[in-house]
């Protein structure tokens, strides 16, 4: 592929951002359908298309960083933000993803001896950012599965984490009104700085987030998400601003994806409204699990590059076409699910109103 500004940016044809636009489609369906940022999908999507990884997680990083201020407001107003709680992990948060960045580019950087890698690529960091991506992905598609496949007892979320570690009463301990809870400050900063982490690595910081807060920290879910949202808004605007100072930001890729995001984000959320929870937990499980698999299928490709593994030439093909077509089959399935099932209901909806509508004609 042509490259830009010093060989780093990809050069956007037609086709390239198109391609673009339903990245940020699929990916805003499925953000609205699970309640994140929907990074699982575009990041490993613009890398499937060429882009280099750390400009894939800079520029998605950009683009999440405003959605989640629409996000987070409108949470705000239904009191599912807990400030004092964002803030605390805060602090390490942005360690975090400063440490994150710096590791990216420390990779990107040194790949090619010269200060950025051949050819706008960096093997190095591309391996790096797709391991992250596989082994955190893994277990978070294989806790979605399990819960979704467990028989229903009628139960909230467990709490044998956050009883255990309430009961060892680590000082200093905080009270958080609106979340209800009292936390220790030692348990509070790690799962900042890990959130942190994973927001600047590979964009995806809810996927922790929100769990520590939920199963670790014992606080309701809808808080947990509006609290993971408003923390976002901070952790992606400093990764914005850290990548942009290292040049890794493409202004053109953040904007295309918010062109199909802003419009798929709607019918996802539509689409929470017309499923069950078991049926959202086991096709989100089933999708992340399929781009898990789209990423490990490029690892060889990595690996050669990188003189780790020999592989046959006539092989790299293989490997990125079933890489790109496990990723797009993924997105584009669950998004067609999600979408006929809105329509389904939009369908339904409509011939319940006309029904009623016909008797007050004919009263009339």
């Amino acid at each position: 592929m042509d490259t830009l500004i010093g060989g780093m940016f990809p050069e956007i044809h037609l086709p390239m951002a198109l391609a673009v636009v339903l990245l940020g489609f699929i990916g805003g369906v499925l953000s609205g359908f699970i309640g994140s940022g929907g990074a699982f999908f575009m990041t490993p999507g613009m890398m499937n298309l060429g882009v280099s990884g750390v400009v894939a997680v800079a520029s998605n990083i950009t683009h999440k960083f405003g959605k989640a201020i629409i996000g987070s407001r409108k949470h705000a107003q239904m009191g599912n933000v807990d400030k004092r709680l964002a803030f605390f992990m805060l602090v390490t948060a942005l360690l975090g993803v400063r440490l994150a960045v710096w590791i990216n580019s420390l990779l990107f950087k040194g790949a090619g001896g010269s200060g950025h890698g051949e050819g706008g690529k960096s093997p190095a960091a591309d391996l790096y950012i797709s391991a992250i991506f596989i082994s955190i992905l893994t277990f978070v598609a294989l806790s979605m599965l399990k819960d979704a496949l467990r028989p229903s007892t009628g139960e909230g979320p467990s709490r044998k984490i956050a009883d255990f570690l309430g009961r060892l009463n680590l000082k200093p301990v905080i009270r958080f009104p609106v979340s209800d809870v009292e936390l220790s400050l030692w348990v509070l900063l790690p799962v900042g700085l890990a959130t942190g982490y994973l927001a600047g690595t590979i964009g995806v910081g809810g996927f922790i987030g929100v769990p520590a807060m939920i199963y670790i920290f014992g606080i309701p879910t809808a808080v947990a998400a509006g609290t993971e949202l408003f923390l976002a808004v901070f952790m992606g605007a400093f990764g914005a601003l850290n990548y942009a100072y290292e040049g890794f930001v493409d202004l053109r890729l953040t904007f295309l994806l918010f062109l199909g995001s802003l419009v798929g984000v709607h019918l996802g959320a539509y689409g929470v409204k017309v499923l069950s929870e078991r049926v959202i937990r086991l096709s989100t499980g089933i999708i992340i699990l399929l781009c898990v698999f789209s990423r490990a299928a490029a690892v060889p490709v990595y690996l050669a590059q990188l003189g780790k593994i020999r592989l046959d030439p006539a092989l790299i093909p293989v490997c990125n076409g079933a890489s790109t077509f496990l990723l797009f089959g993924a997105g584009i399935s669950g998004a067609g699910m999600i979408l006929y099932f809105v329509l389904k209901a939009h369908r339904e909806r409509r011939r319940i109103h006309t029904t009623l509508a016909v008797p007050r004609t004919q009263a009339g």
